[in-house]
């Protein structure tokens, strides 16, 4: 549903949105690919990219929930979408780091090249997230600049006073 939202409402509810890209794109994207070349002298140098995530997503998180007592209706409802997806990439890095701590214990922490095409296995969900993450969240922004709400925050925050465009 599209609703009336003046210029400061729509930039409040890019910004977590705005945010997630940055760290989708720059950290998840740009970093891991340089810091890949350097992983076979410093492999543990890659933590650095979720360690970054988490504290990116934590950000997100907290923020979301303070969104519902201090933002507008508009922003608190884009600060909500952001956080249910943020949780799904806490949860899917959850899944690669299960997969990559139970490789280590299996091997001993003594990796062989097939024992690498497993953990590309394990990790290849949480690539494929962030492929789809950043599509989402791209739209999200448009979104958020259109003065669009998915139904189901719509649903979960409704707000009778808002004026809407189309529905």
């Amino acid at each position: 549903m599209k609703f009336k939202i003046s210029e400061q409402e729509s930039k409040a509810a890019r910004h977590p949105h705005e945010l997630f890209l940055a760290n989708l794109i720059t950290n998840h994207i740009l970093l891991f690919v340089g810091l890949l070349g350097m992983a076979t002298s410093y492999p543990w140098l890659l933590a650095i990219v979720p360690a970054i995530s988490l504290m990116v997503l934590g950000y997100l998180l907290l923020r979301a929930r303070k969104s519902l007592s201090v933002d507008p209706w508009f922003a608190k409802c884009h600060w909500q979408v952001c956080a249910r997806r943020s949780r799904l990439f806490i949860i899917m890095l959850g899944v690669m780091f299960a997969v990559i701590a139970l490789l280590l214990l299996i091997t001993g922490g003594d990796m062989k090249p097939q024992h690498y095409a497993i953990g590309g296995v394990g990790i290849l969900p949480t690539m494929l997230t962030v492929l789809v993450l950043i599509v989402m969240e791209s739209d999200a922004v448009h979104q958020a600049k259109s003065g669009i709400v998915p139904k189901w925050a719509l649903e979960r925050f409704p707000n009778p006073d808002a004026e809407v465009i189309e529905e």
